[in-house]
């Protein structure tokens, strides 16, 4: 059986794709061919080598200098190009230039794109000790057929983030089911007319597939040869339908997170909560930073009343690029970061990160909360509760960056005119399939 692009049987995307596994859950690198990825054998002994890594998140800084101060031969240079989809893109861009990083922070709906792209590098050889310390579940995220191309860093269950004070004022109470959402989002508009409970986020498509997973829908599945996609089913066209219900009643905000609009009403107390990833204390420091010792997590409304089901948004790896010229000292620092109990206590501590190695769950700092969270003590185990009922796709596409991209562009100018969500999903599905056939692949 193969789901490869027809005429594209390259050694990259046979990896990644044979047996349709697709299935989830010197100083720069470039230029030159000695010792890159896949090929001969990197500097040793007392070459002094530097590797270049690229990840977003806050405070990183401190992780790294942890590992430099310790590993004097290999030291590790930081920078932050762009986040998320947008690293994607450069990531893209600088392999075609042969000039990536030899390391790369990669949430993990964009690894199967970037390792049929060839950006990210096998480095099985490196990691087999590193793979005992995760469970199955967490590795298949990470591993396409059988080799790895990526060490774990945090899994990033969708949770819901409110303001303790602020529900306390206009008489609120936390949303167990979507039904209550809807609820307290019309009771917040009548309370405090100037206030919403939340935004519908049309710039972040991670925002919206984690709560189309929680919902059970799958997008990319194969038979055989051939791939079908189904953006449009009918989980999806559910939440969809959703808030497109919240947005036409006014019930909620429609500024995208991040914004410099959106941060000042994280911040001033015109939003009253969000629907994120358990990552979000780390951000909300620079997005909100009055409102400190002020906020809360809860599960995520369930969709039935006592359904633990969530999605996620985002949970990321650390990925060696195929333009490294050190692959190995780049592997080492990868599993370093993300397994070593030193260096993932730093990760929790600095970053707020639910760490994705087995052994990392049960470390003693995640007995503590998140310096921003300082009135929620059991915040890391209400996260630990939700994390085993949070649902990924069994299986991503090969061209994820499309599917991202057609979200945008049809929700944010469904946004804009008042027009059809469902019919914004409808141009994500042919974007999504145009371009599948366009490189090759039988779409059915």
């Amino acid at each position: 059986m193969s789901v490869l692009p027809r005429g594209r049987r390259g050694a990259a995307a046979a990896a990644l794709l044979a047996a349709g596994l697709l299935t989830a859950t010197a100083a720069c690198g470039g230029g030159g061919s000695d010792g890159k990825a896949g090929g001969a054998a990197t500097a040793k002994g007392k070459d002094k080598v530097t590797l270049t890594f690229w990840d977003w998140d806050p405070n990183i800084d401190k992780v790294v200098a942890k590992w430099n101060a310790g590993h004097p031969d290999i030291q590790v240079k930081l920078s932050n190009p762009a986040g998320g989809d947008q690293l994607v893109a450069k990531m893209i861009t600088a392999h075609e230039a042969k000039n990536g990083p030899d390391i790369a922070k990669v949430e993990y709906q964009s690894l199967p794109a970037l390792v049929s792209k060839g950006v990210v590098a096998d480095i099985t050889q490196w990691t087999k000790d590193t793979v005992t310390k995760y469970d199955d579940a967490t590795l298949k995220s990470t591993v396409f057929q059988g080799k790895v191309y990526g060490v774990p860093q945090d899994v990033a269950p969708l949770m819901f983030f409110y303001r303790t004070d602020l529900f306390a004022k206009y008489g609120l109470s936390v949303p167990k089911t979507w039904d209550d959402f809807a609820a307290e989002a019309k009771t917040v508009r009548s309370k405090a007319p100037s206030a919403y409970l939340t935004n519908f986020d049309a710039a972040d498509p991670g925002w919206f597939t984690g709560l189309a997973q929680q919902a059970g829908a799958n997008w990319w599945t194969t038979s055989g040869d051939s791939w079908k996609v189904d953006i449009a089913d009918a989980p999806t066209k559910k939440v969809a339908g959703y808030w497109q219900g919240l947005v036409d009643e006014g019930s909620i905000a429609k500024n995208p997170s991040f914004s410099p609009q959106w941060n000042k009403q994280m911040n001033d107390g015109t939003l009253l909560g969000w629907i994120s990833g358990a990552w979000a204390p780390a951000q909300l420091g620079g997005i909100a930073p009055a409102t400190k010792g002020k906020w809360a997590v809860a599960p995520l409304p369930a969709w039935t009343a006592g359904d633990p089901a969530t999605g996620i948004w985002g949970g990321s790896a650390t990925t060696v690029t195929t333009d490294s010229h050190h692959p190995e000292q780049a592997a080492q620092f990868a599993s370093w970061l993300n397994t070593d109990d030193a260096a993932v206590t730093e990760q929790v501590r600095q970053i707020n990160v639910y760490p994705a190695a087995t052994a990392g769950r049960s470390l003693p700092v995640l007995a503590a909360p998140p310096a921003f969270f300082p009135n929620q003590p059991d915040f890391y185990a209400e996260v630990k509760k939700v994390a085993p009922a949070a649902r990924s796709f069994p299986m991503w596409g090969p061209d994820v960056t499309v599917t991202f991209t057609g979200y945008t562009d049809g929700f944010g100018k469904a946004l804009q005119s008042g027009g059809s969500f469902t019919g914004a999903l409808d141009s994500m599905q042919s974007a999504t399939v145009a371009d599948m056939k366009k490189l090759g692949f039988t779409v059915g």
